[in-house]
């Protein structure tokens, strides 16, 4: 296939070899003296391609069920790239499970970034993927989603190599290089079952003392963090492994979806371990709160809600009983649905640090409001607890620990 011989495991370096070839071969050079093997599959569309590949354009063409000929006939540059991504991603993942790829290496401006990650998306948690990018600086969210990708600033245009492009391709390499390695020595299976939380900064202390008693009773506990993309990493997870229960503390995602915060985690966020069977508690963590921007804008989205600047690019907005009530209607009809043990715990002091006596958003209505909703809509499909506690209380996570045992024993 191509040019390049294909005898031991290696990098997948993805590119454009029409715009990046003298770049990628730099790159390939580089992991090549730190001892690993690189095979470059070439994606470009135009121009012409002077170096030795694995994969040719022509082939992932053929891959995406077209031609090249005929993607180069497409009149929409995206429409063109979208056609070469869906010929790269199963290549690669093809070799990626033949037990060919250690890791994967992209360079690129806005096009080439979005072929590269796209391919990286499509491999697992764990596998180092490096991307060389003049889009590192601006918000990567739609590049990175919810993989373990190193976006790596190139500073100036990966437009030929000169002292700014070498210094930060060299370290892309090495860095590729360093992770490889890494793995080989160390990659190993943790037997214990997972068990999986959620949080924000505002339950981190309910979220911290969990994590400690999960870890007593024999779990692996992974914790996700609900600012959008956590929660889609979150149910991603869920959805690919064999995850052992789900301590859902922090719903506050689901107040953002519905009601316009930042951290949307998109329609199908609480949904996964419910639909699969995975024993499930979940709490109303956050969901006090919409997440927005920078105090001045946010105020200007949200008017005449209490407000509370959590830094320079953070505002907080209270969440009006109202909407706390609808976000409840919603678990309610996710429990509906639920395949596997599930127990809904709600602190009736407060949701969250912000929603306490001494917090900036407290109003004490909002544990009554969820409770409302979700009794509206319920119907006996799931038992409902209210403590008596404030969600980050000792009491509160004693409650939580004490239905864990229950719904894992």
């Amino acid at each position: 296939m191509g040019e390049q011989t294909d005898r031991d495991a290696g990098v997948l370096l993805v590119a454009t070899m029409d715009t990046k070839g003298s770049e990628a071969a730099f790159v390939a050079s580089a992991i090549q003296e730190a001892g690993i093997q690189v095979r470059i599959m070439d994606a470009g569309i135009r121009g012409t391609c002077t170096h030795p590949v694995l994969v040719s354009r022509e082939e992932v063409a053929r891959e995406a069920g077209t031609t090249l000929e005929a993607v180069q006939k497409i009149g929409h540059e995206g429409e063109a790239l979208g056609a070469m991504i869906r010929g790269a991603v199963p290549i690669a993942r093809r070799f990626y499970h033949e037990g060919r790829v250690k890791g994967v290496f992209g360079i690129g401006g806005s096009m080439g970034t979005t072929l590269g990650t796209a391919v990286m998306r499509a491999f697992p948690l764990g596998v180092p993927k490096v991307m060389v990018t003049t889009m590192a600086s601006r918000d990567t969210r739609a590049f990175v989603g919810t993989r373990d990708l190193l976006m790596l600033h190139s500073v100036c245009d990966l437009s030929g190599l000169n002292r700014i492009t070498r210094a930060v391709l060299g370290n892309g390499a090495h860095a590729m290089a360093g992770m490889v390695r890494w793995r080989e020595l160390h990659e190993q299976r943790d037997e214990r079952p997972l068990a999986v939380i959620s949080t924000l900064g505002t339950t981190e202390v309910c979220a911290v003392e969990i994590r400690r008693g999960l870890e007593e009773r024999g779990y692996e506990v992974v914790v996700f963090h609900t600012v959008g993309a956590g929660g889609e990493a979150l149910e991603e997870l869920i959805r690919e492994q064999d995850v052992a229960v789900l301590v859902d503390l922090s719903l506050h995602e689901l107040t953002d979806h519905r009601f316009g915060g930042d951290y949307d985690a998109g329609p199908e966020r609480g949904r996964s371990a419910l639909k699969k069977g995975v024993p499930t508690i979940l709490v109303p963590g956050n969901v006090d709160f919409l997440v927005a921007g920078a105090f001045d804008k946010a105020v200007a989205r949200f008017p005449g809600r209490k407000a509370h600047a959590h830094n320079s690019a953070i505002t907080v907005i209270r969440a009006a009983d109202e909407e706390i009530e609808a976000v409840g209607r919603v678990v309610a009809g996710f429990c509906a649905g639920a395949t596997g043990p599930v127990k809904i715990l709600v602190p009736g002091d407060g949701l969250s640090a912000f929603d306490h006596p001494e917090g900036p958003l407290y109003s004490p209505g909002g544990p009554e409001a969820f409770l409302r909703g979700l009794n509206q809509e319920l119907d006996g499909a799931c038992p409902v607890r209210e403590v008596p506690a404030h969600i980050n209380d000792p009491a509160f996570t004693a409650a939580v620990l004490e239905v864990f045992d229950r719904i894992t024993g």
